[in-house]
């Protein structure tokens, strides 16, 4: 081993943590490629939206797609290259899935982009003081250990229906139950063939204990999707085109390079100019929104990940998590400064812990490859979901395993940690999981007389999630 392969080693812990650094870099690309889908996805949310001035991102006259996609790319790579080196853990950071969308909807819809994302900047910066002062590691290490256990299954179950809706396996209807399977209740198209037999494939990979299961399961499956697309001629999905591909038609891109300079976009915010435009309790507000669903939801991701990587203690505790939080909430500000959203520690890292990933050059490949996505743009875009998603749901089932660990004979802790596994993939989100959990643990210990076993800190963090759920309700109230 060379003197550099031995400091890499040394400085990441890679074989402190039984892991090689082949594996670490397999590891990342399985992140990548599960998670690549983000460059495409975040623009079209973002990129497409118009704000109370009705402009766009960019230069304001029309969607600027191409620039949001770089911009994405960028904060991603270096967000998640700080993750490896600092964190020192295989988690990837992007822009967040719902906090884009809320931005675009929500904030957008009653100040100009500039603002919105002025706003998003001003989250990040809190959330990072509450990481300097403690308060956000000394939350996530009072919460109860068999909570921890509910949160990793509960985004294994999320993780795992993402998957299967991205793919269109799983698709809403308008009259009926709720969801079905596939095209009206059958799978009629090639694309959803394709994932089925990605889903198949890597799973029967991932049971032969297959090194690079995950990444062999994605590559293979978009070989696969080239192939039945050149002949089957699927085309995108649509209203008339149901049975079409999701996010990307996997063809050969018409070219390899192209290049926009994200870093125009770091001059389009502006952090106190809302304050101007809308009152000043519209600001908290929606500020808090987004401080609650970033801070829980990373607490989640982080518990349930980490356990999947055999990083977190018996003691509930993930090493370093002051600085895994710090580099999390450096994100939110970062997203903001970059026009693109805030950026949070992505679930979709458990792809590379399931490579076998346990430390930060993980991260460090994943965020390399971002940054080379800002030049190769369209080789990201021949992966479609079908492709990328048979992982979601294999890794999904890799972090269910922990089940076991939690005691449904014992309510206190069983009921709370029932809800919070069942309302994450029920309510298409980690941070109402994690409040449901929370509020009902709390609940069921006052009425059993057992106030005085939970921590001051679980207190305030129910009161805070309350306080959340009850914001549709005060919000009309208020009148705002």
């Amino acid at each position: 081993m060379s003197d550099r392969t031995t400091a890499i080693d040394r400085f990441f812990a890679i074989s402190a943590r039984g892991s090689t650094i082949s594996r670490e870099v397999r590891g990342g690309l399985a992140t990548f490629f599960t998670m690549a889908y983000i460059v495409v996805l975040n623009p079209i949310i973002i990129a497409n939206g118009q704000d109370v001035e009705k402009q766009f991102i960019g230069d304001g006259s029309a969607p600027n797609v191409a620039l949001v996609a770089a911009g994405t790319a960028f904060v991603a790579g270096v967000m998640t290259i700080l993750m490896g080196v600092v964190g020192r853990v295989p988690f990837a950071m992007a822009a967040g899935l719902g906090l884009n969308t809320f931005v675009t909807f929500n904030i957008a819809g009653v100040m100009s982009w500039e603002e919105a994302m002025g706003l998003v900047f001003l989250e990040g910066v809190i959330i990072a003081v509450l990481v300097l002062t403690g308060f956000r590691v000394a939350v996530f290490n009072a919460i109860p250990a068999q909570l921890k256990t509910a949160i990793s299954v509960g985004i294994g179950l999320f993780i795992a229906l993402i998957g299967f809706v991205d793919a269109g396996f799983v698709r809403r209807v308008a009259a009926g139950p709720p969801l079905e399977m596939g095209i009206k209740g059958a799978l009629t198209s090639w694309p959803i063939l394709v994932f089925v037999v990605g889903l198949l494939a890597t799973a029967a990979l991932v049971a032969r204990r297959v090194k690079g299961a995950i990444l062999i399961g994605i590559v293979g499956t978009t070989v696969l999707a080239v192939i039945v697309e050149a002949l089957a001629k699927a085309g995108p999905a649509s209203a008339d085109n149901p049975g079409g591909w999701q996010l990307n038609v996997p063809t050969a891109p018409q070219k390899i390079f192209d290049f926009h300079n994200p870093l125009t976009l770091f001059t389009e915010f502006d952090p106190f100019g809302a304050f101007s435009r809308v009152s000043a309790l519209l600001v908290a507000l929606l500020i808090f929104t987004l401080l609650i669903t970033d801070f829980f939801d990373t607490m989640g991701t982080m518990v349930g990940v980490g356990r999947q990587a055999g990083l977190v203690g018996e003691d509930g505790v993930l090493p370093r998590t002051r600085e895994i939080l710090l580099v999390d909430s450096l994100g939110a500000a970062a997203g903001g400064a970059g026009s693109v959203s805030s950026n949070t520690t992505y679930i979709e890292s458990a792809a590379g812990v399931g490579e076998g990933a346990r430390t930060g050059l993980a991260s460090v490949v994943t965020g390399a490859l971002f940054l080379v996505a800002i030049f190769f743009a369209p080789l990201v875009e021949v992966v479609p979901y079908e492709a990328a998603t048979p992982a979601l749901v294999v890794v999904g089932f890799l972090m269910m395993t922990s089940v076991r660990e939690i005691d449904f004979s014992d309510y206190e802790l069983a009921i709370p940690a029932f809800l919070t596994i069942v309302v994450m993939p029920f309510t298409y989100s980690i941070s109402n999981g994690v409040g449901a959990g929370f509020v009902s643990y709390v609940l069921i210990k006052v009425v059993r007389g057992k106030a005085g076993e939970i921590h001051p800190l679980m207190w305030v963090v129910s009161a805070m999630f309350l306080l959340y759920f009850a914001l549709g309700p005060i919000r009309a109230l208020l009148g705002v």
